[in-house]
Formats: structure tokens, sequence, C-alpha cells
């Protein structure tokens, strides 16, 4: 399965950093360098995981994180910031549903291990709900059969059938 990500910072010297870093992994990186740009590229095309900046001019990170999940509530979620405080990161955690919350500069093996793993997350996640969409559907037909014929979907013995070894 192939991966959309989407970097969003203000400085192209971050956004090209991170690019090289994930130069080698297997998705696909669009970029842009405002919440404004960002929102743009996720209304035209399909995106699996936005990893944004906390300061940029416009929109705080943590702001264009909470459009997005409004907007798109089944993308993924990471922030990066470099100016990291524990007020930050739960305003982030809390306003934007962020799953990852990266300081600058970051680990790189780490944030592409972290990327990795989310993504497989996000997969795991939608063919499970998948699942129990193919299994509310076919609950309804067989709902439609127990009406007409009770007990036709129970398994074992019919009623009033005589139990082995009493009688």
């Amino acid at each position: 399965m192939s991966y959309t990500v989407l970097l969003v910072d203000d400085e192209p010297n971050v956004l090209d950093g991170l690019q090289r870093a994930l130069r080698k992994e297997p998705y696909l990186i669009l970029t842009a360098t405002s919440a404004e740009i960002a929102l743009e590229i996720l209304r035209m095309r399909a995106v699996d995981l936005v990893i944004s900046d906390y300061e940029m001019p416009g929109m705080h990170g943590t702001a264009f994180l909470a459009q997005v999940q409004r907007e798109f509530p089944e993308i993924m979620l990471f922030m990066l910031t470099g100016k990291a405080t524990p007020e930050i990161a739960v305003q982030a955690i809390n306003d934007g549903a962020i799953s990852h919350f990266f300081t600058k500069p970051c680990d790189m093996v780490a944030l592409a291990f972290t990327i990795e793993q989310t993504l497989h997350q996000r997969t795991s996640m939608q063919a499970a709900r998948h699942l129990r969409q193919q299994g509310k559907c076919q609950a309804t037909p067989l709902e439609h059969v127990e009406r007409r014929a009770p007990d036709i979907t129970q398994a074992g013995q019919p009623r009033g059938a005589a139990t082995p070894g009493k009688g």
C-alpha cells in the first residue's frame, strides 16, 4: 500500500531536511509552507498523515491540526516544534487530536519509525472499521430470515427433537 504524508512548515529548509530524511521511505511526500496551502492540498487529494510545525504565520499548528481533525478525521496528525513547552504539548494534543509530538531538531530515525507504525495502525483501524460495516450489512438479511422462520439461524437440534440419552 502506498501512503501520502504532508509536511507543513513555514521554513523551507526544515521541509527540505524532512524530505531528505524520508526520501528512502515508501511514501509520497507533499509539502506546504503554510496551513492555508496545506488545507488546499488536503481538499484536493487523499493524505494519510500530516506533520505540522507549531509556530507558523497566519495559523498556529494546533489550530491547523484541529481544523484538519474536524474536516478529515481519518488523517493521522503529528506536531513538530522548535518551541516545545509542556503547555504547547498539552494544547496540541487536546486541540489538534495529534497522536505524536516531536521537537526540532528531531531524531529522524525515530520520526520515520513512528510514521511507519502510525500508518500501519491507521490501516488496521480502517480494516477493522470495514469488517464491522460488513458485519452490520450481513446482520440485516439474517434478521429478516430469523423473523420469517424463528430459530432457523440457531445451531444445534431442531426444537422439540429428542436429546440423546434422555427420554
